[in-house]
């Protein structure tokens, strides 16, 4: 019986753990989404214009690649 609690709790304990590292990591990714995706979208719609700010998206995109593989392989992949 004191075994069956101890690994119902070892288990209650890892599954709460693997949640909030899931939500933070998604409120994270969208915080970060949103800060660079509104840069570059001012940054475009300014002085730069859709030609000056076109390289700054290429790098927006490319950043947003290593935040989204860097929640993937910090919160979902399977070790």
């Amino acid at each position: 019986m004191l075994r069956e609690l101890k690994l119902i709790r070892f288990i209650e304990e890892n599954m709460s753990s693997a949640i909030v590292k899931i939500i933070s990591g998604l409120i994270g990714l969208v915080l970060v989404a949103a800060f660079v995706l509104g840069l570059a979208g001012s940054i475009s719609s300014g002085f730069a214009g859709f030609w000056g700010g076109l390289p700054f998206w290429v790098i927006c995109f490319a950043v947003l690649t290593l935040v989204v593989y860097d929640f993937w392989d910090s919160c979902l992949r399977k070790e």
